[in-house]
Formats: C-alpha cells, structure tokens, sequence
C-alpha cells in the first residue's frame, strides 16, 4: 500500500476515534487484500481515510472510512453506480454511498468485500488503468 501522508496518516485519524481502531486496522487489512497497490490517504481535518489509485481524491479513490461515535462508515465515491443486490448502501446523495460498520466482524461480511472490489473495479475502468 502506498502510504500518502500530506494530509495526515492512518494512526492520526484512528487517535480520533480510539475506539474504533480494530474495525479501522480491518478495513485497512481487507483493502490491503483486494487492492495491495492502493494509495491511503488520511485527512485528519475530516476525520478520514480514503483509498484508490493517486492522487485526487474524489477522482481517483474509490472507497473511504469515516469514524462517527458509535460505527465507522465505510464509503464508496461512486456508490450510486455499484451493484447493491442486498441493498446495504445508505445515502441519498448524487454518487456517495455507505454502510455502517458497528465491529470488527461487520468487515468479515462477504458483501464488504464484495462492494469493496466492484469500487476498486468501477474507479480502474474509469481511470482507463489496465
């Protein structure tokens, strides 16, 4: 994973929401999984971490965390355009869409995988990456 660290890192974001580090260290894992080349990006400002292919955040990530006090939301940037079969998205918004992770084993669920490699699919295509 490349670490992009202008913004913040990983850990400052986490240092936010202490009590969200398990389920933040998961995501991060299973991103590590499914895209091992992804660039992280941390925005302490927002209170984020954000996932994809360089630099431009809205326009070359594709998945991002947002701790809140009881759940982290795990993001799509053009969640709107995903596949949702078992409608777990949340959001009304143009494109954003999320699902609420309220533990560790909420990342273990296969459509999390699943939503997490239709983005990484979605943002390659659309970037034109081979």
């Amino acid at each position: 994973m490349r670490i992009e660290d202008r913004l913040g890192r990983f850990e400052d974001v986490v240092a936010l929401a202490p009590q969200h580090r398990e389920t933040l260290s998961a995501v991060r894992a299973l991103i590590g999984h499914v895209h091992p080349d992804a660039t992280e990006a941390a925005a302490v400002k927002e209170r984020s971490i954000s996932w994809g292919y360089g630099e431009g955040r809205m326009k070359s990530s594709y998945a991002y965390v947002m701790p809140h006090a009881a759940h982290v939301n795990l993001g799509f940037f053009q969640g709107a355009h995903l596949p949702d079969p078992d409608h777990v998205l949340e959001g009304t918004g143009k494109v954003l869409r999320h699902l609420k992770l309220r533990t560790p084993a909420d990342v273990d669920r296969p459509v999390v995988r699943t939503l997490l490699i239709a983005a990484r699919d979605e943002r390659r295509a659309a970037l034109n990456i081979d």
